[in-house]
């Protein structure tokens, strides 16, 4: 579990961080929703030290993580995991040396059992038959997968996501959004996506946080997002066609019910 309270941050005299406080819990999918230059970016730079917050604090499982030890932010950091925007793959090693690099960098195993260790991560991402190819013999969704499999290679417990459905296609997008689902609650990790796609937060959203101009405007679970009342939430939903008809719809069908119910003498 993660917690982040009262965190702010200027960028010159643009406050871009506005207080915001929060508790992303392990084994859930905890998304940061919001437009672009909402501070999604930022305060996800914030969570694992890129950025250093002008105010508030970060721990990690009840651990300090904002002004402690250098030590003791680097154990922290040994168990994060990052899946960016653009996969960031080292386009001069094949997918292999691309998953085997943070176990040499982060671990002490030995040769044989980083090798292990990267063939099950590829298996795990279904990518067991492509160690030998290079980033630019990839699909874009594989080198989401092996941008996964490098992120989970040294046992993290915290897992970040910056847009990972940026550039696939809808079918893809889903395939990906599944994996990290099923990594996060079979390995029990603290995930956290930076996301503008509302086809994964009603999908997958156990926990989202809207953020807008720096602040959290609402937080919950994606089941209650279609119902808020936030003016700027509710604009940012139903900004496309197909959103505000399925909200239509949806209070059609809500309507219907109440009046059967009314004619039944339930209501």
């Amino acid at each position: 579990m993660i917690e982040i309270h009262n965190i702010h941050k200027t960028f010159g005299d643009k406050k871009v961080l506005d207080g915001i406080d929060g508790v992303f819990e392990s084994g859930k999918m905890n998304m940061l929703l919001g437009a672009s230059g909402t501070g999604k970016s930022v305060l996800l730079k914030c969570i694992v030290g890129l950025v250093k917050p002008d105010l508030g604090s970060i721990t990690y499982d009840g651990r300090i993580f904002t002004n402690n030890k250098l030590d003791i932010r680097q154990e922290i950091r040994r168990k994060i995991g990052m899946l960016f925007q653009g996969s960031a793959l080292f386009d001069s090693m094949n997918v292999n040396e691309n998953v085997e690099f943070p176990l040499t960098m982060l671990t002490d195993m030995n040769r044989t059992e980083r090798k292990k260790r990267v063939e099950f991560c590829l298996q795990r991402v279904g990518l067991e038959n492509a160690g030998n190819l290079m980033p630019s013999e990839l699909s874009g969704g594989m080198k989401k997968r092996v941008g996964i499999a490098r992120a989970i290679a040294p046992h993290c417990t915290y897992l970040f996501c910056d847009e990972p459905n940026s550039g696939l296609d809808p079918l893809t997008a889903i395939t990906i959004d599944e994996l990290i689902k099923e990594i996060t609650e079979e390995y029990d990790i603290t995930t956290i996506v930076v996301t503008h796609d509302m086809n994964s937060v009603l999908e997958y959203g156990d926990n989202v946080m809207f953020l807008y101009k720096g602040k959290k405007l609402w937080e919950g679970h994606s089941s209650g997002i279609m119902d808020t009342r936030v003016k700027e939430l509710n604009d940012f939903i139903f900004s496309n066609r197909l959103m505000r008809d399925a909200k239509k719809i949806e209070q059609i069908e809500e309507n219907e019910q109440r009046d059967e119910d009314i004619r039944n003498g339930e209501v």
